[in-house]
This record gives C-alpha cells, structure tokens and sequence, in this order.
C-alpha cells in the first residue's frame, strides 16, 4: 500500500504552496485509492527548533552506530535524551512510512521558510536513509526565479533542497513552481499578470501528472 506524507510550511493559510499540495494530494488520493495518507501542517503545529539536546542525539547516533529506531529508542534513553526523541521520533516515523514526500513550500528570502528548516534539522540523523523514497516540491515565488530570469541567480531555495534531499538518497525529487505570485496584489507587477496565471496553470497541469505517477518501486 502506498504512502503519501504531506507537509505544508507557508504562513498563510490561502498560499498558493498550499493550494499546489491540495491538489496534489486530491490527485494523488484518486490515483491510489487504497494508499495512506498523512498530513502536517508545520505553522500550525510547529516543530520544536533544534536545541543542544537534539543536537545530542545526532552526536550518541554516530558514536553507537544507530541504524533503526529501536536502536534510537536505547540510545537516548540511555544517554538521557528521551525528551529530545520523543519530540523527534514521530516525525520519522511519518517519513520512513512514506513512499512519497510532498512539500508545499512558498520561497522566503530567497530559500525556505523556518518552519520547514526547523523540520528539516529535527528529522535529519546520520542515520535516516531515504533512498527509494519520492519527494516532490511545490513552491510559490513572489517573483520570476527561473532559468534566463534576472533573478535565477538568486534562487536558493530549489539548489539548497536538491542539496539536501540528494544527501539523503532520494534520486526521484521533483519541483513543481508557482512563480509571480506577488503579480496579482502588486500594482508595480500588473503586467506579470497574465505571466503568472501562465504559470499556476502549468503548475496544477504539472501536479495532476507527477500525483498519478510518483511512487516508489
């Protein structure tokens, strides 16, 4: 039975990140009818940013040659860490569940928002493989970030999490952009108009084909 984990890191609840992750996961569910499928919005229910304990963790891993979370469970209980797991340990058991990892994820200063990046430090351990795993994401810029753009060169959002998720194995990652979002409420970006409904089309055109088709071997 497939898998689906989807996370949502926008701050507001009408995004168009968020719009792009409904319609994936509607998609997504009518293509896998029998699959599973599990939810976190990480504004809403936020993950506790990474402290010296959870650091900790990352550090008695390594050092004990951790490799599942049984292994986990003895080591930070040993090590006197069983608050910083148990803040951590549901957030990879989603993950390890999940044949596909879908994101929706606007563009904050260039990159992500904290939200993810907190989620991000918290689930990752020397340890944690996602090599066969899916991983889709789905962004929305204010502005035109795209190759032969005038600010391709400033986007650091999709090399950091090809970067980051290549790091974890996962070969099959796929980004979906919303750009020009910032077109529709700026009056100086009126004439990107038409150029960003252009591209939300070519978005949900692009989510209904990769929701039929992600899903590991």
């Amino acid at each position: 039975m497939a898998q689906l984990l989807h996370l949502d890191a926008s701050a507001r609840s009408d995004s168009f990140s968020r719009q792009l992750g409904v319609a994936f996961a509607d998609h997504w569910k009518a293509a896998h009818p029998d699959g599973a499928y599990t939810y976190r919005d990480l504004v809403a229910d936020p993950v506790r940013p990474i402290d010296e304990a959870r650091v900790k963790l990352s550090t008695q891993s390594s050092l004990n040659g951790v490799k599942d979370l049984a292994a986990m469970d003895e080591v930070a209980a040993t090590a006197g860490l069983a608050d910083a797991w148990a803040a951590t340990r549901p957030l990879i058991e989603d993950l390890l569940a999940a044949d596909v990892l879908v994101i929706g994820t606007p563009m904050y200063n260039f990159s992500v928002p904290g939200a993810l990046k907190t989620w991000m430090d918290r689930v990752t351990l020397p340890w944690l493989p996602l090599a066969g795993k899916s991983a889709v994401i789905l962004s929305a810029r204010g502005g035109a970030y795209g190759p032969g753009t005038p600010r391709e060169q400033f986007d650091f959002q999709e090399p950091f999490l090809r970067a980051y998720f290549a790091a974890l194995g996962v070969e099959d990652l796929e980004f979906v952009h919303t750009e020009l979002t910032h077109a529709p409420v700026m009056p100086f970006l009126a004439q990107f108009r038409d150029a960003h409904e252009a591209s939300r089309s070519a978005a949900l055109d692009r989510v209904k084909t990769l929701a039929a088709r992600v899903v590991a071997a």
